[in-house]
């Protein structure tokens, strides 16, 4: 059973009239608080307390209200434990809905939609006009200081075109695939980040990038994430999902699991479909500085604070294959 560690006592730090709705757990025995939890949520903040957790929110906990008022919650909670947390959005269902609105079908490749120029412009639009601005005041309402931003601001994320390969099942490239205005992370300016969290904001990122040329490019969320805590060397990285986590071959959650044993997990078809994607963006942070990476399921409520804090997190962590796997 999960155990949300101090979440009672995290509460006292919430601006009054704030309801904070816990998991089924939270650290409490029949006669109060369980010291032992106490203590080992202590060890927990300590791992993170200064240093940057970078949260990639979509899916469920985006789209339902009460998990996205939980989320909110966990952000402004975690800075006032001490962490330094960076959000990057998505929202693909919002783009979808809108590009329908104005009557544009969406054509998907591997679960890349394909963007011309007019539909980045509408990407842009949703992303950076409504998400971004009601994640931000949400995190504001309850006295973070969130800051709104894109990756177009101050070259904060500067994208090459996306050049995409489809494989046979050989591993041989049989096609190039254009996928118009869809980007790849080249360069991430980190101090603009570092200068937004010394400031005491909460930046959130919408994933829309600037081109070399002045071009415009969509990103795909959890890239862009992983791009951003790469280079904030960030404690953490945390993709929100709609799942479980990385399930092994009886279908059950994997909690831990280091890149090597990752890729052959890969290569033996446990590991499949579109939770692939999410494994190598969360396999290549780890292997380029960030300290762990968690597939997280976005579903629970609290799921970011379920993670970072509690003795058996809210999905699968991604750690380094020189680290033990418990």
């Amino acid at each position: 059973m999960r155990t949300l560690l101090l979440l009672t006592a995290a509460t006292a730090l919430v601006p009054p009239h704030t309801t904070i709705r816990p998991p089924s757990s939270v650290g409490m025995t029949a006669g109060g608080l369980d010291g032992t939890k106490i203590f080992e949520a202590l060890e927990c903040f300590s791992q993170h307390s200064g240093l940057c957790v970078v949260v990639k929110y979509g899916g469920h906990a985006m789209s339902d209200e009460r998990a996205a008022e939980c989320f909110a919650q966990d952000i402004v909670l975690m800075q006032k434990l001490g962490v330094r947390p960076v959000v990057v959005h998505g929202g693909g269902p919002q783009i979808g809905d809108m590009l329908k609105r104005l009557n544009t079908t969406s054509q998907f490749i591997d679960g890349l939609r394909v963007t011309d120029a007019a539909t980045v412009k509408v990407s842009e639009m949703v992303l950076c006009g409504s998400i971004n601005k009601q994640i931000s005041a949400a995190i504001s309402r309850l006295g973070g200081r969130a800051l709104g931003l894109s990756g177009k601001d101050d070259s904060l994320i500067v994208a090459d075109k996306l050049v995409k390969e489809r494989l046979n099942e050989k591993g041989n490239v049989v096609e190039i695939v254009d996928l118009g205005f869809v980007g790849e992370p080249a360069e991430v300016n980190a101090k603009l980040l570092n200068d937004v969290l010394d400031d005491g904001r909460i930046p959130v990122v919408a994933p829309i990038a600037a081109g070399r040329n002045g071009e415009t490019f969509s990103v795909n969320a959890d890239t862009a994430a992983g791009a951003v805590a790469e280079a904030l060397k960030a404690s953490r990285l945390l993709l929100l999902t709609d799942v479980t986590g990385v399930l092994d071959a009886n279908m059950e959650l994997i909690q831990r699991i280091t890149p090597s044993s990752a890729d052959a997990l890969v290569k033996e078809g446990i590991i499949k479909g579109g939770m692939i994607p999410k494994l190598q963006t969360a396999v290549q942070a780890v292997n380029n500085g960030c300290g762990g990476a968690a597939i997280v399921d976005g579903r629970i409520d609290h799921a970011v604070l379920e993670e970072l804090f509690s003795d058996e997190g809210a999905g699968t962590l991604v750690v380094a294959d020189d680290e033990d796997e418990e």
